[in-house]
C-alpha cells in the first residue's frame, strides 16, 4: 500500500492561489512565532529569573530544534503524505504554543518551544514545495514573492500585536494569541489541500539523520553555553566540539558510502544548488540575529515598553513586504544583482547600526530596521530562483528541507555568538570604564568633567555603577552588529559565481 502525495500541478489558476494564500498562513503562522517571542524576552527574564544567555535559548533552542527536524521534512511528506504532515505540524505547533503560555519555569518553556520548532519545522519547506510544485516555472518568481508577502505578515503582526498585549497582560498571552492563527490555518490545510498520485513509501536512513542531529545540537550547546562556561577551559565545552565533529564526521562519510543516505549526494553536484547553500548559510545568519539583539537593547538601555518595541520590530516587516512589491520584476531580470543589493542593504544597515550611541532614536531604529527588511525581500526571491532553477521537480522536498535546515542553524549559531560577543563585551568594557571611577582620577573633581554627577554618597555611587553598566552593554550591541556587518559583506563576492539558467520562453 503506497501513500497518496499532494500535487497540484495541473491546478486551475484559481485553485493555484488557494493553495498559495494556505501554505502562506501555514508559514506565516511559524514565522510569528519566532518574533512575537523576541518582543517579549525582557519581560520573561525577569519574571523567570534568568540571565539574558540563558532566555536567548527560548529562541535558540526552538530555532535549532526546527533545523534537525527540517531535513526529514521531504522524508516525511514522502512517507505520509504532504497534507498529514501539514495537519499534524499544525497541530502540534498550536498546542505547543498554549503549553508555552502556561509554562511556570524557563526549562519547560524552553521544552515546549522545541517542541513548537519541531512541530513547526516541516511547514515551511513543505509549503515551498507545493508551491513550486503547483506553479508552472515561469510563475515561480510571482508565486514565491507572493508567499514571501504571506510569510512576512507574520513578523508584521507578530511584534506589533504581541507588544500590546504582553504590555497590557503578561508574556504568556503572546503564546496564547497565536491559537486562533493556528486553529484557522488547520482548517483552510485540511479544506483545500488535496491527496493526489502515487510513490513508493521511502526508507529514512536513521544512521544519517541521527548523526547530523548530534552533530547540530553539540555545536549549539557549545556556542549557546560557551561564554557561560570559559570556552575550552571546560570539559563540557570540549565534550560537546568533540561529539559535534565525530557526529559530524560520521555523517559526511556515511552519506558517501551508503546506499540509500539521508540526504543524496548528487544533489550537490549541482553548482547552483550548491552555492546557493553557502549563500542561504549566510543568508541565516543575518535573518533572526537583530531581532534578538533590538528587544533587550532597546528595553533594558533606553526603557522602551513593550509596545513601542513591537511597533519598532514590526517595520522591518514593512520593509520587507515593500520590496516585494519590486522583486518579482528585479529577480526576473538579474537575479544576481538583485541579491547583490539585498545583501548590501543589510551591510548599510549594519553599519549604520553599529555608529549608535547611548541615545539612539526612533527614527535611527525605524529606518535600518526597514532597510534589513528590504535587504531580507531582495534576497529571497533570487536566492530561490537561482537555487531550485535547476533542481529536478523529483528532489523538491529534499532540497527544500537542506536549504531550511542550513537557514535555521545559522540563525541560531549566530545568535548564540551575537549574545555572547555582547556579553563578553560588556564584561570587559565593565572593568575598563570603572578603572577612571577612583579617587586617585582628579578629573573627577571638576563638575564640567562629572556633569553634576557626585560620588560622594552610596546612591551616587550606585548610579555612576548603573551608567558604566549601561554604556559597556551598549558598547557590546554594537561589537554584535559590526559582527553582522562583516557577515553581511561575505556573501557579495560569491553571488556572481552563479550560472544563471536559460529562461523558458516566458
Amino acid at each position: 500500500m503506497t501513500p497518496t502525495v499532494e500535487t497540484t500541478v495541473m491546478a486551475g489558476p484559481a485553485r493555484r492561489y488557494v493553495v498559495l494564500a494556505t501554505v502562506s498562513a501555514a508559514t506565516m503562522l511559524y514565522a510569528m512565532a519566532i518574533t512575537i517571542a523576541n518582543v517579549v524576552l525582557p519581560q520573561m527574564r525577569g519574571a523567570l529569573s534568568a540571565t539574558p544567555d540563558q532566555i536567548a535559548w527560548v529562541v535558540t533552542f526552538n530555532l535549532v530544534a526546527t533545523a534537525i527536524v527540517t531535513p526529514i521534512s521531504g522524508w516525511l511528506a514522502n512517507r505520509f503524505g504532504r497534507r498529514n504532515v501539514m495537519l499534524i505540524g499544525t497541530f502540534g505547533f498550536t498546542v505547543s504554543s498554549v503549553l508555552c503560555g502556561a509554562s511556570g519555569s524557563l526549562e519547560t518553556v524552553v521544552l515546549f518551544r522545541i517542541c513548537q520548532g519541531a512541530f513547526g519545522a516541516p511547514l515551511v519547506p513543505i509549503s515551498q514545495a507545493i508551491i513550486l510544485d503547483t506553479f508552472p516555472q515561469r510563475q515561480h518568481a510571482l508565486a514565491t514573492a507572493l508567499w514571501g508577502v504571506g510569510v512576512v505578515t507574520g513578523p508584521i503582526i507578530g511584534p506589533t500585536v504581541g507588544g500590546y498585549i504582553a504590555e497590557e497582560y503578561s508574556w504568556r498571552w503572546v503564546f496564547f494569541m497565536m491559537v486562533p492563527f493556528g486553529v484557522i490555518t488547520l482548517a483552510c490545510i485540511w479544506a483545500f489541500i488535496q491527496r493526489r498520485g502515487e510513490r513508493p513509501r521511502p526508507v529514512l536512513d536513521w544512521i544519517g539523520f541521527l548523526a547530523l542531529a548530534a552533530a547540530l545540537g553539540a555545536f549549539q550547546l557549545m556556542f549557546d553555553r560557551g561564554q557561560r562556561n570559559s570556552w575550552f577551559e571546560s570539559p563540557e565545552t570540549i565534550l560537546e566540539a568533540t561529539i559535534g565533529l565525530l557526529a559530524l564526521y560520521l555523517f559526511l562519510v556515511h552519506i558517501a558510502t551508503a546506499r540509500r543516505p539521508f540526504f543524496n549526494p548528487r544533489l550537490f553536484l549541482n553548482h547552483n544548488y550548491s552555492l546557493g547553500l553557502i549563500l542561504a548559510f549566510l543568508f541565516g545568519m543575518l535573518s533572526f540575529a537583530p531581532l534578538v539583539l533590538f528587544p533587550p537593547l532597546l528595553q533594558d538601555l533606553r526603557g522602551f515598553p513593550d509596545s513601542t518595541v513591537g511597533l519598532l520590530l514590526a517595520t522591518r516587516g514593512a520593509g520587507n513586504m515593500l520590496s516585494f512589491l519590486l522583486v518579482v520584476r528585479l529577480a526576473q531580470w538579474n537575479p544576481r544583482l538583485t541579491l547583490t543589493l539585498g545583501f548590501l542593504c543589510q551591510v548599510l544597515s549594519g553599519w549604520a547600526i553599529s555608529h549608535f550611541d547611548i541615545n539612539l532614536t526612533i527614527f535611527g531604529i525605524v529606518w535600518t530596521s526597514a532597510l534589513q527588511g528590504i535587504g531580507i525581500g531582495l534576497i529571497w526571491v533570487p536566492l530561490t530562483l537561482v537555487m531550485f532553477s535547476t533542481v529536478r521537480p523529483d528532489q523538491l522536498d529534499e532540497a527544500s528541507a537542506v536549504f531550511h535546515m542550513l537557514r535555521n542553524f545559522a540563525s541560531s549559531l549566530f545568535i548564540s555568538i551575537c549574545v555572547a560577543v555582547v556579553i563578553r563585551s560588556t564584561f570587559i568594557n565593565v572593568a575598563e570604564l570603572s578603572a577612571v571611577l577612583t579617587d586617585f582620577n582628579k578629573l573627577l573633581l571638576f563638575p564640567w568633567v562629572t556633569g553634576g554627577a557626585g560620588f560622594e554618597s552610596a546612591r551616587e555611587l550606585a548610579s555612576a555603577n548603573a551608567e558604566v553598566q549601561r554604556q559597556a552593554a551598549m558598547i557590546g550591541y554594537l561589537n554584535a552588529f559590526r559582527l553582522f556587518t562583516i557577515v553581511s559583506i561575505i556573501p557579495i563576492p560569491l553571488i556572481w559565481l552563479a550560472r544563471m539558467p536559460k529562461r523558458d520562453g516566458a
